[in-house]
């Protein structure tokens, strides 16, 4: 969900921060590719999807359908649902205030290529 944030605003930082603890994490690098592309990924596991969908609802509608809020706690649980919506808020802040301030990337890092609105 990080950097599916970050992707959405464009936050390199957060990028080169959250993209390699992604991979390492599991994640595979064709849903981070995806994500890098601004794109749904394809082949996920049903909680990363879960969690994709919960970010996709929240980023377009401030809110979650009862049918996404439903499947959600079916598999999070209420607790970690809650806690990737906070997620979702926290890096929010975190991607704006990151690129009003110009956080330069870690060095070495990969880097978010603005994607064409």
């Amino acid at each position: 969900m990080i950097i599916m944030t970050a992707r959405q605003f464009n936050s390199s930082y957060e990028w080169s921060v959250h993209q390699p603890l992604a991979l390492k994490a599991g994640l595979s690098p064709e849903i981070v590719k995806a994500i890098a592309e601004g794109r749904r990924p394809e082949r996920m596991a049903e909680d990363e999807a879960v969690l994709y969908d919960v970010w996709d609802e929240l980023r377009r509608n401030m809110t979650l359908s009862d049918p996404t809020y439903a499947r959600a706690v079916a598999k999070l649980g209420e607790h970690g649902l809650i806690d990737a919506v906070n997620l979702v808020g926290f890096y929010t802040m975190q991607g704006l205030t990151l690129n009003t301030a110009r956080t330069p990337v870690v060095p070495g890092t990969p880097v978010l290529t603005p994607l064409i609105p």
